[in-house]
């Protein structure tokens, strides 16, 4: 039986991950590039959105949101919060769902995300890789057994050109790991350590960030307790696992006209 493609959209079409998503698109056999966005100026503007592959789509990276997305059922959006807010309310008027893997985003940003989500249907998470997710379960079981006598630490990595620190996905370790033992992240969360600092407070979740080379992704939580230590980690290779689980979302939402969900909700971790 012979099933329509999902019809998707990718915006920074001409950024590392926006090329990875168009690839992923292209060979998947369900999906259907039909929309590419850059920037307003962006050298790419005008180019086929998989010349770089040497395959031609037929998809002209645009700045339109109307052209570029007049046939998109589906927009995978990996840029920035300003950019991700400024297409939010096109999405939301014109009930295109949203996979938005984009970092970096303050109150009033996951606000409007939320907002959004009353009027589409979006898959909201920073980060879209099925193993990170996994691991965020088994932080999520480790921090209930893990509650008393250990300190906790997660370490990050990632390449030179992020510009967000701690990473989205760091941050939502710390908020599973916070929320499974009854705290509030804001509360207990260490950012920063410099000069004498006094003994560890051992109700804190304390982050550190690595910025280098081209790192993809690493983390790592640590659970120190006297006499033993616990390490979950999850290291990326390729941002290839974004765009294969940014269309798991995307086969998600088929159906769903409105709703926030995550990848806990795509992957039935719930």
């Amino acid at each position: 039986m012979t099933t329509t493609p999902l019809k998707i959209a990718v915006t920074g079409a001409s950024g590392r991950m926006g090329q990875m998503l168009v690839e992923a698109i292209c060979q998947a056999g369900d999906t259907a590039l039909v929309g590419a966005l850059d920037i307003a100026g962006a050298p790419s503007l005008g180019i086929d959105a998989g010349a770089f592959l040497g395959k031609p789509t037929g998809i002209a990276i645009s700045a339109d949101y109307a052209a570029a997305l007049a046939d998109a059922r589906f927009v995978i959006d990996f840029t920035r919060p300003e950019g991700t807010l400024a297409l939010l309310p096109y999405c939301a008027q014109h009930g295109i769902a949203m996979i938005i893997g984009t970092t970096g985003f303050d109150e009033a940003g996951r606000a409007a995300i939320a907002a959004a989500a009353e009027r589409t249907a979006i898959v909201f998470a920073p980060n879209m890789s099925v193993g990170v997710n996994v691991t965020l379960k088994l932080l999520e079981m480790a921090a209930r057994s893990f509650a008393e006598g250990y300190d906790i630490e997660i370490v990050e990595a990632h390449h030179r050109h992020k510009v967000d620190a701690p990473s989205g996905t760091a941050l939502m370790m710390g908020e599973v790991i916070a929320n499974a033992q009854g705290k509030k992240l804001q509360d207990v969360a260490v950012y920063e350590r410099y000069g004498v600092t006094g003994p560890r407070d051992p109700a804190s979740i304390g982050f550190a960030t690595i910025r280098g080379g081209d790192i993809v992704g690493d983390h790592t939580v640590l659970f120190a307790a006297t006499g033993e230590r616990i390490e979950i980690s999850h290291k990326s290779s390729s941002r290839v696992t974004y765009a294969h689980g940014s269309l798991r979302a995307a086969r998600f939402l088929a159906g769903r006209s409105s709703g926030l969900f995550d990848m806990q909700d795509v992957l039935g971790l719930r």
